[in-house]
This record gives structure tokens, sequence and C-alpha cells, in this order.
């Protein structure tokens, strides 16, 4: 990426915030020049593509420049903060201590760990595994990449911070392409996502904003981020949508009788992702990612849902991974824990990644179909429409039914009309006549 580095030792350059972040805006300065700061302290808090994170102090020291103003993007890999002369960084230390989530800052309570990896306020539920000899530092969601990938992560070199082996160095070292160092063999496997195509610029007179009668929000951060990605699905994928209607009325009472047993509140949502879950067991071209770069698919064999979440920052993705192995209630904890940790912000950066297959429940706001756009590189996405009662002809008579709209678009480079509407139809199948079988893990 052609990063700037610093051979002073007095340089602290910012870190990769989070597997492939490649920089980050300045939202607040925790530190002064002048000020004498401990190892573990908070420098800056600063706003990924997704989530915002502190930053720690790599040792402790005097500061004697801030790189950067708040409301500025920042590159990873240029300088940040600039300490006095005296002691040395902790960049010589040990893997395993050059880490945050690794040691803890003097004093803290166990359980309140910072790391620049972590977003404010979390206590991460995959924290970095303490690098021992011969084994990888690595979060688990990054070893179950390696798994997922056949890679022998401990023969992987990190290059992320404190020498962690991050998602990008897995899938560099399946490809062969890895940092010196690593010892696993070539093979094929995604690469990054290419850059959107540059749009065409046309001049535009935009008159100058009047005192009281606008507001100027400046476009980057989350924002500029879902933009992007959204430009680069359309750019690249080519969308199909296929809609039909689940006769849900049986699956609203196993619904209803599963959350009085339970005690929980119980949605549709749940069943659906359960559905979904068992439906691309049978259809593993809609478990697909699309690699542009090298010209292949990649299809997974695990199965991990994203759910479209909207909050007051913007289109967050959290995952919930190996959803076939989950009953409907243990899906429905999910939701709840995920989305309400989207919302404010505590969610860890490893929870917002490696979907395979994206679910929009638009209906928990209005509306019966849509257009979703596909979350790339995945190949297919499923929107959930608000579930109403409607008139249905069934037995040659008409009743009044439970239906739920459902929309599926698909890339029509990986999926084909007729499996696009087989795998929706198999899905409408589940909901509609066989409800009661989502209560149950799917597998395991």
């Amino acid at each position: 990426m052609g990063h700037a580095t610093s051979s002073d030792p007095n340089v602290f350059i910012l870190p990769d915030l989070g597997e492939g972040v490649h920089e980050a805006e300045m939202i607040a300065w925790k530190v002064r020049v002048g000020e004498d700061v401990a190892e573990h302290q908070t420098l800056a808090e600063m706003e990924t593509d997704k989530a915002l994170v502190e930053v720690p102090s790599p040792r402790a020291g005097v500061i004697k420049e801030l790189h950067g103003s708040e409301g500025e993007i920042l590159k990873v890999g240029n300088p940040l903060v600039t300490y006095e002369g005296g002691a040395e960084p902790t960049a010589s230390a040990p893997a395993a201590e050059q880490t945050a989530s690794a040691t803890e800052p003097a004093g803290a309570p166990a359980g309140e760990r910072e790391d620049a990896g972590t977003v404010v306020g979390s206590v991460s539920d995959e924290p970095l595994m303490p690098a021992s000899e011969g084994k990888a530092l690595a979060t688990p969601a990054v070893r179950r990449l390696a798994r997922d990938l056949g890679v022998e992560i401990d023969a992987v070199r990190g290059t992320g911070l404190g020498g962690r082996v991050t998602a990008k160095d897995v899938k560099n070292a399946k490809t062969g392409t890895a940092a010196p160092g690593t010892t696993t063999p070539p093979a094929s496997a995604p690469a990054a996502a290419p850059a959107a195509a540059p749009a065409v610029s046309v001049p535009v007179h935009i008159p100058a904003p009047q005192a009281g009668s606008t507001q100027v929000i400046p476009f980057r951060g989350v924002r500029r981020t879902i933009a992007n990605r959204l430009r680069q699905s359309v750019n690249a994928a080519v969308h199909f949508t296929v809609m039909d209607e689940a006769d849900v009325s049986e699956l609203d009472a196993v619904r209803k009788r599963t959350a009085a047993a339970s005690g929980e509140k119980l949605s549709y949502l749940p069943f659906v992702i359960s559905a979904i879950a068992r439906a691309l067991r049978e259809f593993p071209a809609l478990n697909s990612i699309v690699d542009d770069a090298n010209e292949q698919i990649i299809r997974h064999s695990a199965i991990h849902i994203g759910m479209a979440a909207d909050t007051e920052h913007g289109l967050t993705v959290p995952v919930l991974s190996d959803a076939d192995t989950m009953g409907v209630l243990q899906i429905g904890r999910a939701i709840v824990q995920l989305a309400t940790s989207a919302r404010d912000r505590t969610i860890p950066r490893e929870q917002l990644m490696g979907s395979t297959f994206t679910v929009s429940n638009v209906g928990s706001h209005a509306g019966k179909f849509a257009t979703p756009i596909i979350n790339y590189p995945e190949v297919a996405i499923l929107g959930v429409g608000r579930a109403r009662d409607a008139v249905v002809a069934r037995n040659g008579g008409i009743h009044i039914a439970k239906v739920l709209p459902l929309s599926l678009a698909c890339d029509h480079r990986v999926v084909d009309g007729a499996e696009g509407a087989l795998f929706l139809a198999r899905v409408i199948e589940l909901l509609s006549g066989r409800a009661a079988e989502l209560t149950g893990p799917g597998r395991g």
C-alpha cells in the first residue's frame, strides 16, 4: 500500500485498527503536547469504516508532537504521535507484549483491557490469543478463517499490530503471496476486492449554504464507506431480484408457542435465518463470494449470516457465525445482542466481518417488497418485508392467512435465475409448511 514508515523509535505510526482498515478519521485527541503519558493510555479516539476505536500508547513517555487534526482522515502506516527522546518503544518487546489486549494496563480491572482493534467501551468476545513458542498471535475470527481456507495459521508471519496475524495475512498465505517467513503452500483464495470504478466527474454548481437554511454534513466516516461499498456492488455485481410471499400462518402459531414456552420474545427473523441456513446447504452457490481480482468464485462451507442493521450512525452488518448450527431461540438471542452492540457501537470489529450471505429486515420499519443491494463480494441477499394478514386461495377456498413478503437479490454472474428461484422456493417451503423443523439446531 506504500504506507509511510519511520526508523525513528520515538515516532508511533498509526497501526491497523482492524482487519483491512486503511484509514481512519480523527475524532478526538485524548492527550496534548507536553503531556506525560503511560503505556496503554488512550492517545486518540478514531472512527474507522464501522466503529469507534481508541488507540492506546505503545509506551510511556512525553508527547512531543501530534500528527493530524480532529476531523482529518489519517492513513494507516503514517506517523500518529512523536514522543520526546528517552524510553524505548515497546516495538522491541515480544509480540504478546506489544498488543494492548494481550496485557492489561496497570490498575485496570479484569475484563477492561483496551486494544486498538476493539471498539470503544467493549470487551471483545474474540480477544487476541496470547502468542507462545511457535504459536501465532490471532483472534478466533482469524483462526476460523484459516481453518476454512485450510491454512496452518502458526506458519503465517503476522503483519498486524504487535505481530498479530490478520485476515489479509491468512488470505495471502493461501494465495502464496504472504510475507517472508510464511510456509503455507500456495493455493487459490480470495484477494482484496478491487477498487470501485472511478465515477465520471461532471462539473456541478453547488450554491453556498445560506445561514439558517441548510445543514452541511461531511461525507466521510461510516456514511462514505457505505456509499463506496454500495457503488462497488452496483458496479461489479449483475443484480437480479426474485420476489414471492410465504404463508407463515403455521409458523406464526409455532413462533407464539415457542416464545410462550421459553418466556422470550421471538420475531419472524430467527425463523427466516434458520430457513436460509438450511437452504444454503442445498444451494451452496448462493453461499459464495466473487474474487474479481483473481477471476474466481470462492464457495464457502461455513454459513455466516450478515444482518443489515439500521443505526443512527448508518448501515451496519453484524455477523451471526455458523448460523446453521443454531436453533431459533439461540438465533433470536444472538440477534438482540448483535443489534444492541451495533447500535451503541460496542461491537467488536471481528463480529462485523466474514459474512457469506446477508439478510435485510426491511419489514421492521415498513414495506412489502424491496430491491436489496448485494453485500459485495457476496452473491446474494434476502430482503424480508412486513408480515401481514392477506386473502389467499387454499385448497379451492378463500382464507385469511399471515403472509411474509421476501425479495431475493442475486449476482447473475454466479447464480442462475432458476437456481435463485429454487432457493427462494425452498426457503418459503420451510417457512410455510415445515416451521416446526426450524426450532431445533440445523446440524451438529
